[in-house]
């Protein structure tokens, strides 16, 4: 690149030598030093500074095609122009290592605050659960107070419950923490009744709620059984979150094409507009609870296996998650 910048100024001044002062378009070379210096540092633009200074010499100052200079008006401006390429370069140099520990410095605020945002939320979700399991596990294990069948089995469930609840926010951060290093899917064929199936296996009881709707016959499709398992059930726990228990969660499957299209509809309160992509941003509430991970997570897991999630809102009838993946349109081609 430094060779590149000396030779097209280079040529930019032979364009320019008719029409203007040799002398005072050896400042030219000056664009050739100041890309170098912030791109690659002092030491390549002083290297080009010096190149530059032979270059002019040589095609532009008398004896032409020698490094010879006859005339002291010439050392004079090769000297200035010299002094002058290591001392802009200096500056451009110290102004990169700025500007580079500015978004070190930047980079390190945003972590910091992730950090603490982590903090905040996760101490928050968990106080929450393990005040219900301890209350729930004194209760049971009180001998003055005398408990019946029906309260024993309701302080179980509730144990039960808030266990789930610290299984799924520990799980969502260990998710949180394999997308952010990067952790590839391993793609396998698989059909979709049989996804669906994992992710309403994985609900529990909450799955009674959910109802299924396929519109034609769904062609397999290859990817990572795991993850999008984790997409299907962090949507489907948020439109069941914001749905009232008697009202069910629709999922439709339909082919489209060379893709199939999950709709998951719930029936709670809707997305505003400015709300649609926020939601699925890492500690972003949709509905005031939760640690804001859930959505995040699944929107990661379904773009690292070449899907795409997004939420459509309807106003006061519910939001619809659109869920697209890819299908598989001859499976028996595939490797095993």
């Amino acid at each position: 690149m430094s060779i590149a910048a000396v030779a097209v100024v280079t040529g930019v001044i032979f364009g320019l030598k008719e029409v203007a002062p040799v002398l005072s378009l050896g400042g030219l070379y000056l664009f050739a030093v100041l890309p170098v210096a912030v791109w690659y540092g002092l030491g390549w633009a002083i290297a080009v500074s010096v190149g530059s200074m032979l270059a002019f010499n040589f095609f532009f100052l008398p004896p032409l095609h020698t490094l010879a200079l006859t005339d002291s008006e010439n050392w004079v401006a090769l000297a200035v122009y010299l002094v002058t390429a290591v001392v802009v370069s200096e500056l451009a140099a110290v102004a990169r290592r700025r500007s580079m520990a500015a978004v070190e410095a930047e980079a390190l605020r945003r972590s910091d605050a992730a950090k603490t945002a982590v903090l905040h939320a996760v101490s928050h979700d968990l106080r929450s659960p393990l005040t219900a399991i301890r209350a729930a596990g004194e209760g049971l294990e009180s001998g003055p107070v005398h408990l019946d069948d029906a309260d024993r089995a309701e302080l179980l469930d509730t144990i039960l419950l808030e266990t789930a609840r610290l299984e799924r926010l520990v799980s969502n951060l260990l998710d949180l923490s394999r997308l952010e290093a990067g952790a590839g899917p391993q793609p396998e064929l698989w059909s979709i009744d049989e996804l669906l199936s994992r992710a309403l296996e994985a609900l529990g009881p909450d799955a009674g709620r959910v109802s299924v709707v396929a519109v034609g016959e769904a062609p397999p499709v290859r990817l990572d059984a795991a993850q999008l398992e984790h997409v299907l059930v962090n949507v489907l726990e948020n439109a069941l979150r914001l749905s009232s228990p008697a009202d069910p969660v629709e999922v439709a499957v339909e082919p489209d094409g060379d893709e199939i299209r999950m709709r998951i509809t719930d029936r709670g309160p809707g997305l505003a507009e400015e709300d649609l992509e926020r939601i699925f941003e890492p500690f972003e509430h949709g509905s005031g609870r939760g640690t804001g991970l859930g959505l995040a997570i699944a929107r990661g897991f379904a773009e690292a296996n070449a899907c795409r999630l997004w939420a459509e809102s309807r106003p006061g009838s519910g939001a619809t998650f659109v869920l697209v993946l890819p299908a598989v349109a001859d499976p028996a081609r595939l490797p095993g």
